[in-house]
């Protein structure tokens, strides 16, 4: 086998994937993708300059590393179709699957192989994203160090080692993003509610979003302190605090991270 590393699906995520490794210097031919719709195979050709095919066979042969960024519910029959190749080349194989597990991906693909289970969330098509990664045990250290320097074309990375909490960091981060565009959006109407032009209420909302995820992180104090700083006694700040508490704002959160959770958890039995 060589360096190679192999797409399989060549969807938005893959397409920030390949663009942050050819833009942190890896050599285009060493990338190979496998998309069956022919616009989205041509432009990944055109902007990256990577090999692409229409087939998965053809994609991984003798590619050490493969990469599955497939729908999650096409992945069983897209591992299992790849399952002879996968034992006999025996690569690392990362999934990007959201509610796969890698028992699942490992056992699809004929058992025995090392597996890294990722979970990147869209702000990765930025290169501002954040992916949990989880390696089983036969993956090792070159291939923890693989897995990390892929993922981390697209923002920051976080070992998790209980796989069982690859759910809840599904739930935290890759649904997050819908979390902070629902706070947005109920700003914005709210603005307007409150007499603003609209698009005075979407730039003032947008920016705030912004230069408050700034703040968070690129200071190194912690979340609660910011609050506490920028809120004064009795002030209007304070106002609207108490109302997002007195509506039981923390409590509504932790259950909507909880339901996420447990979806993720029924999604993975629902593909198994």
């Amino acid at each position: 086998m060589n360096d190679a590393i192999a797409f399989i699906g060549g969807g938005n995520m893959a397409r920030s994937l390949v663009g942050g490794l050819v833009a942190r210097g890896r050599d285009p031919a060493s990338i190979r993708v496998a998309e069956p719709v022919p616009p989205l195979r041509d432009a990944l050709r055109h902007d990256f300059g990577v090999l692409v095919f229409d087939d998965g066979a053809e994609a991984v042969r003798d590619a050490a590393t493969w990469v599955l960024a497939t729908k999650p519910q096409v992945l069983r029959a897209v591992c299992e179709g790849l399952a002879a190749q996968a034992q006999a080349s025996r690569p690392l194989v990362v999934s990007i699957a959201a509610g796969i597990t890698a028992a699942q991906v490992e056992r699809w693909l004929g058992g025995a192989l090392p597996v890294v289970r990722t979970m990147p969330n869209t702000p990765a098509l930025l290169g501002a994203g954040v992916t949990g990664l989880h390696a089983t045990a036969r993956v090792d250290g070159a291939g923890r160090e693989l897995a990390e320097t892929l993922l981390a074309a697209a923002g920051e990375t976080v070992w998790i080692e209980d796989e069982a909490q690859m759910d809840a960091v599904t739930a935290v981060s890759g649904s997050g993003p819908a979390y902070v565009f629902l706070l947005a959006e109920a700003m914005i109407d709210a603005g307007i509610a409150e007499g603003l032009p609209p698009e005075a209420a979407r730039t003032l909302a947008l920016q705030t979003v912004l230069g408050a995820a700034r703040m968070l992180t690129e200071s190194s104090v912690d979340a609660g302190e910011l609050r506490r700083r920028v809120t004064s006694p009795n002030g209007t700040t304070q106002a609207a605090l108490d109302a997002f508490e007195a509506g039981g704002f923390r409590t509504l959160v932790a259950s909507a991270v909880h339901a996420a959770r447990v979806r993720g958890m029924e999604l993975s039995a629902d593909n198994d």
